[in-house]
């Protein structure tokens, strides 16, 4: 089975770096035109990429900027297929009650509130009249509890995955799915990798850590026409790290 996103249009947010740039990488050499948006974007950041691909520098949390860059996409590249939601941010890592409601607001601004405003500027552009897919980037963390730091961030992707689950069956035949690796090496979890890499790596059953690549291969399978009854799902991709814990989702 030959993968391929030939002819297709993909908008990938966070794409600078880690699982964003990976993604719209791969998804460039698998045969779609990708528009890159981050916060922080540098032209370096489509080096390499063997592709048709263009580059937008927009803050995913501004409303304004969704409908904007969904409409500069359209007419750049004549429609669009797929948007991926991987923007995120971590401000505060601690136990939930102490929380500030500034950090708070921030987590659940940009993790959960910014992907319904860039799907909704989608939808109404262009999913409305041709239907296409919605990717979700959301983490194990929303499938299990944390002992540690992560708490309210695992809040926003527990959510973010029941609202795959949501707007899967409300705009068929859009196809709406999720993806929740686990710790992947990446710049955004580097405390995690540098601190605590080693030892997680060496209870998973793969024995290794995800690399970005990891997760861009599967979205490019559920971006693709060959995944084409699947929709509303969210998949683990964490090298097995949740086969023995009785809360892994």
């Amino acid at each position: 089975m030959e993968v391929s996103l030939k002819g297709k249009v993909a908008l990938v947010t966070g794409a600078s770096r880690g699982i964003g740039l990976a993604i719209a990488k791969t998804f460039a050499e698998s045969g779609a035109s990708v528009m890159m948006v981050s916060r922080k974007i540098e032209e370096s950041a489509m080096d390499g990429i063997d592709g048709e691909v263009a580059i937008r520098q927009a803050n995913v949390g501004d409303p304004t900027a969704a409908t904007d860059v969904v409409r500069e996409t359209i007419a750049k590249f004549g429609r669009l297929d797929i948007l991926v939601n991987n923007a995120a941010t971590n401000p505060y890592y601690g136990p939930t009650m102490g929380v500030d409601e500034g950090r708070y607001d921030k987590t659940f601004q940009i993790n959960l509130k910014a992907p319904l405003q860039w799907t909704q500027a989608a939808y109404e552009a262009s999913f409305k009249e041709n239907p296409g897919v919605i990717i979700n980037i959301a983490s194990v963390g929303g499938l299990r509890t944390d002992g540690g730091g992560l708490g309210v961030y695992n809040l926003t992707k527990a959510a973010l995955i029941h609202f795959t689950r949501q707007l899967a069956s409300e705009i068929g035949p859009n196809r709406v799915i999720g993806i929740a690796p686990g710790l992947v090496k990446t710049d955004f979890a580097g405390f995690l990798v540098e601190n605590f890499g080693d030892k997680i790596a060496a209870t998973v059953p793969l024995k290794r850590l995800g690399e970005p690549e990891d997760i861009a291969n599967l979205a490019t399978f559920l971006a693709s026409d060959s995944a084409s009854w699947i929709t509303g799902e969210t998949y683990v991709i964490d090298g097995g790290a949740g086969l023995g814990s009785s809360n892994a989702g």
